[in-house]
């Protein structure tokens, strides 16, 4: 399992870890609470990033967007392509066009 290391200031440290074999990539919060991004192979090099979730008390911290992040840089490093069928990570990516992350975004039919 993968994971990468993210600091939102000195004192706030999250973690995403990816999980290739559930397809996920999660951040654990306090007790059992976790956000998450699902993600599915529709191909053999071709990946849909279908779902981010965050426990409603942690919601507006940017949590999300780190998931997001991690999973474009996947996405990247492994050089695929992505439909982005979750509405929050097309907002992402639309609101940070990152030209390494454009060129790996399959375009909505």
């Amino acid at each position: 399992m993968a994971s990468h290391v993210i600091v939102l200031d000195s004192s706030t440290l999250i973690r995403v870890e990816h999980d290739t074999n559930r397809r996920q990539f999660t951040v654990k919060l306090n007790g059992s609470d976790r956000a998450l991004l699902l993600y599915d192979y529709v191909g053999k090099k071709t990946v849909d990033l279908q779902h981010t979730e965050v426990p409603e008390a942690y919601r507006g911290r940017g949590i999300a967007k780190h998931l997001v992040k991690a999973a474009m840089d996947f996405v990247v490093d492994e050089g695929l392509k992505a439909h982005l069928t979750c509405w929050y990570i097309q907002k992402y990516v639309k609101e940070n066009p990152e030209p390494q992350y454009l060129q790996h975004v399959l375009e909505a039919p």
